[in-house]
């Protein structure tokens, strides 16, 4: 007889009772399958060690993969450490190659746990690999936690603010309106309509270039916005969207090269070496990603939190044409 969703009807994000696993599997709940995803996956990133043990034990492979990758992979990607110790015990090859060449244990060099699995001769990061890894650490730990639903951004390297205000063709906001519009603003960030709101953004000059910054609004990452602010040189634009998560962007030389990015997520199957140790290292941060994608050096949080060196208006007109 069928098992009814494949014995997993109700699992939800929770995975970490190993106990409730085990009595599902033993009333016929599917080792290898719940919502069209792979069990071992769902509990190596929401699980416990345990949770993962019971799982690892039951299905055919344990470094099977799911969208190209293992349930090892996931555990690693997410900081999971004793859950990737759990299936590196039941028998997951820390050193089997991924996504752009990576291996789970080659990864987890660059990351929080070093130290995660034995490491076999001749295996280690490059040069290059360690900078990135060290920087990475660096600029999170600089940013630090901190409230950015709803905020837009535009990384800009390169340039300093006055150049990014001057790309822009902003003015310094003075008028009294705007500056009671702004107070409330920072206050209340959706206390007027965004369209009457969209022109106000900050600029602050930041080691390596400049953040155009908007707490409440996408107006950094307008395709004009980004347009004008890249001319000679290269910015990545954020859009936090409390209804559909991170909405990234590349500007090259005045012209988008990539739209709908998903920066803070994971790697993806075609994405090269250096983006997938990229995405690793910034996993859930995606202003971070941002500003490392541009060569930012930020020391703090202020360009992106606020205050920003000024308040600028920017001209009325469509920045969605270019």
């Amino acid at each position: 007889m069928a098992v009814a969703g494949n014995g997993w009807a109700g699992m939800g994000w929770d995975w970490s009772d190993a106990g409730e696993i085990r009595r599902r599997l033993e009333r016929g709940a599917d080792p290898e399958s719940w919502n069209g995803s792979r069990p071992l996956h769902r509990a190596a990133v929401f699980g416990s060690p345990e949770a993962v043990a019971e799982l690892a034990c039951r299905v055919a492979d344990v470094d099977a993969l799911e969208d190209g990758v293992t349930a090892l992979w996931e555990a690693v990607l997410s900081r999971k450490a004793a859950n990737a110790r759990a299936l590196a015990a039941a028998g997951a090859d820390p050193w089997r190659p991924l996504l752009g060449g990576w291996s789970p244990g080659r990864l987890s060099l660059a990351g929080p746990t070093p130290d995660l699995f034995p490491v076999p001769d001749g295996v280690s990061l490059s040069a290059t690999e360690r900078a990135a890894a060290q920087e990475a650490h660096r600029l999170t730990a600089a940013l630090g936690e901190f409230y950015d639903e709803g905020m837009g951004l535009a990384c800009v390297a390169g340039i300093d603010a006055g150049e990014a205000v001057r790309r822009l063709e902003a003015t310094p906001v003075v008028d009294d309106g705007l500056l009671q519009m702004l107070d409330e603003l920072l206050e209340e960030p959706y206390a007027y309509d965004m369209d009457d709101s969209l022109q106000i953004v900050g600029v602050t000059s930041v080691p390596g270039g400049c953040v155009v910054t908007q707490p409440w609004g996408y107006a950094p990452q307008m395709p004009g916005v980004l347009a004008r602010l890249s001319a000679g040189t290269v910015c990545y634009g954020l859009y936090v969207n409390p209804k559909s998560g991170n909405q990234g962007s590349i500007a090259r030389h005045g012209i988008i090269e990539g739209s709908d990015l998903h920066p803070g997520g994971g790697p993806e199957e075609d994405d090269t070496a250096e983006q997938v140790l990229a995405s690793y290292l910034y996993h859930l941060e995606p202003v971070a990603y941002a500003c490392a994608f541009a060569g930012l050096r930020l020391a703090d949080r202020r360009a992106v939190t606020g205050p920003p060196d000024a308040w600028v208006e920017l001209p009325r007109g469509d920045y969605w044409n270019l």
